[in-house]
C-alpha cells in the first residue's frame, strides 16, 4: 500500500513538472518580459498540484521556488522576500493564539456556554452556533481548527443528546444543525482577515494588482453589515431548508451545562486568555488611534501568553499549523508578488482589458464575481482556488478599470463564501459532511440554494454598505 501510494505521488509528481516545463517551453508573447512568462509556468505547476497533491503544500512551494530560483526567473533574495510579509507573520501569531484558546478550553467553554443560554429550541441551536463562530472568528486563524477541531465535535453530541443519529432520525435535529455549523464557518471565514488561513493572499493580491492595502480593520469594516446579516438570518434560512422535527431541544441544554460542570471553573489560562483576546481585537479596531501595526498587536499578544505562562514556548514550536501555513503561505506571497514584478500581471490585465472596453467595470466585476464564486466546484481547497484564479481576477477587473475597493472586497469575501457550493470545499466542510446527517446530494442542493442566499446578501446589502463606505 505505502509503495503504491508512493508511485502514485511520483507520477502525480510528474504531472507538475511536465506541466511547468511545457509552458515554459512554449512561445513567449512578443510583449511579455521572459521572466515573467517563467514565473507564471512554475506558479501555474504549483496550483495545480494543489489540486492532484502528490506531496503536502508547503512541499510543492518549497519546490517551486527552488525550480524558479536554480533557472535565474528569481533571484534568492526573491525566493525569501514572502516571508518577511507581515501578513504572514500576522497568520503566524494568530494560529499561537488559537492554540492557547484551544489547550486552554476557552472556546470549548464560550460555545457550550452560548448553547446553555440559547439552546430552547433548534433556533437557538442555530444562533448559538453562529455565535461561537462570531467569537471565535476574528482570532482562531484555521477555519479548520474553528468549525472542526471545536465545534462539530459540540455538534456531534448535542445532536446525539437529542436522540438525532446519522442512521437514526438524522432529521431531529443532526441534519440542521451540521448544515449551520459548516455554512457559518464560512461566513466568520470571510468576515475577518484572521478568519481563514488564506485571506492574507487576497490582501497582497490587491497591494499588488491596485495597490490597495486591505488591512484587518478594512477588511472587518467592510464585512460587518453583511457579514451580520447573513450569520443572523441563517438559521432562519437553514431551517426553512431542513426544519427539524424536533421543537423542544432543552436535552441539549442540560448536556451543555452538564459538560460545562465537568470543566469546573475557569482556570487561570482561560482568565488570561478571556483578557487578551478582547484587548486585541480593541487593539486591532483602533489602529487608526494609536497606530501599532496589525501584526505587531496579534505578537503582543503571544508574547503576554509566554510571559504569563499560559502557553508554554514548547507548545507553539510544535503547532505544526502555524509553522506550515508560514511555509505555504510565504512561498505563494513570493510567486504572486514575482508575476507582478516580473510584469506578468500588467501584460495579462492589459490584453484581456481590451474585451471589456465597451463594459462598464461594475458590469465586468460582478461578472467575473460569479464566475469566481461558482469555479469553486472544481476544488477541493480554498486556498488553491484563491491562489489560482485571485490574482488573474483582479488583474482582468484592473484592466477593465473596475472599481478598486469594490472589486477587493468581493474577491476578499467571495473567496470564503463559495466553500458553501461542494462538501469538499475545505476542512470544517468535510469534517461536518463527515459526521454523515448530510447526503451527498442533498448537501450539493442546499449548498447552491444557500450560494444564492449569499450573493443575495453580499451584493444586496453589501453593496449598499460598501457604497455608503465610498468604495465604488
Amino acid at each position: 500500500m505505502t509503495e503504491r501510494m508512493g508511485q502514485q505521488s511520483f507520477w502525480r509528481f510528474g504531472v507538475c513538472v511536465l506541466l511547468a516545463g511545457a509552458l515554459w517551453l512554449m512561445p513567449i508573447p512578443a510583449d511579455l518580459p521572459v521572466r515573467g512568462w517563467h514565473v507564471f509556468a512554475v506558479f501555474i505547476a504549483v496550483i495545480t498540484s494543489f489540486i492532484l497533491r502528490p506531496y503536502p503544500i508547503g512541499a510543492m512551494v518549497i519546490f517551486g521556488l527552488v525550480a524558479l530560483t536554480a533557472t535565474g526567473a528569481i533571484t534568492i533574495q526573491e525566493a525569501m522576500s514572502g516571508y518577511g510579509d507581515p501578513m504572514v507573520w500576522l497568520i503566524v501569531a494568530a494560529f499561537l493564539l488559537a492554540g492557547g484558546i484551544i489547550r486552554t478550553g476557552l472556546g470549548r467553554r464560550l460555545a457550550l456556554l452560548l448553547v446553555s443560554r440559547l439552546a430552547k429550541s433548534p433556533l437557538g441551536l442555530g444562533y448559538s452556533i453562529c455565535g461561537a463562530e462570531l467569537l471565535l472568528g476574528p482570532v482562531v486563524p484555521s477555519n479548520t481548527a474553528r468549525g472542526g477541531g471545536i465545534l462539530a465535535p459540540i455538534v456531534r453530541s448535542l445532536a446525539e443528546a437529542l436522540d438525532s443519529y446519522p442512521t437514526r432520525h438524522p432529521e431531529r435535529a443532526g441534519t440542521y444543525l451540521a448544515l449551520v455549523g459548516s455554512h457559518a464557518n464560512l461566513i466568520t471565514a470571510a468576515m475577518f482577515l484572521t478568519g481563514m488561513a488564506a485571506n492574507p493572499m487576497v490582501a497582497q493580491a490587491a497591494q499588488a494588482v491596485f495597490g490597495v492595502t486591505f488591512d484587518w480593520g478594512t477588511w472587518a469594516l467592510g464585512s460587518v453589515v453583511p457579514g451580520l446579516v447573513g450569520l443572523a438570518l441563517l438559521p432562519v434560512f437553514i431551517f426553512l431548508l431542513a426544519k427539524p422535527t424536533l421543537t423542544d431541544t432543552r436535552a441539549a441544554q442540560a448536556v451543555a451545562r452538564r459538560e460545562l460542570e465537568e470543566m469546573g471553573r475557569w482556570s487561570r489560562g482561560e482568565k488570561i486568555m478571556g483578557i487578551v483576546l478582547p484587548v486585541l481585537l480593541l487593539l486591532w479596531v483602533s489602529k487608526p488611534l494609536h497606530g501599532m501595526h496589525t501584526t505587531l498587536v496579534a505578537w503582543i499578544g503571544v508574547s503576554v501568553l509566554l510571559i504569563t505562562n499560559t502557553e508554554k514556548w514548547q507548545d507553539m514550536v510544535e503547532n505544526d499549523k502555524a509553522w506550515e501555513t508560514l511555509i505555504w503561505i510565504g512561498g505563494l506571497l513570493t510567486m504572486a508578488r514575482s508575476l507582478k514584478e516580473h510584469g506578468f500581471i500588467d501584460w495579462f490585465a492589459q490584453d484581456v482589458g481590451v474585451w471589456f472596453t465597451d463594459v462598464s467595470g461594475i458590469t465586468v466585476v460582478l461578472i467575473m464575481a460569479l464566475i469566481y464564486f461558482y469555479s469553486m466546484y472544481s476544488f477541493s481547497m480554498l486556498s488553491a482556488h484563491i491562489a489560482a484564479m485571485g490574482t488573474v481576477f483582479l488583474a482582468v477587473a484592473l484592466g477593465a478599470g473596475a472599481p478598486a475597493m469594490l472589486t477587493v472586497a468581493i474577491f476578499a469575501y467571495f473567496s470564503n463564501l463559495c466553500g458553501c457550493t461542494t462538501n469538499y470545499s475545505t476542512g470544517p466542510v468535510i469534517i461536518y459532511f463527515g459526521l454523515d446527517y448530510v447526503s451527498p446530494r442533498r448537501w450539493f442542493a442546499s449548498g447552491f440554494l444557500v450560494s444564492l442566499y449569499h450573493l443575495a446578501i453580499w451584493l444586496g446589502v453589501g453593496l449598499i454598505w460598501w457604497k455608503m463606505l465610498g468604495w465604488w
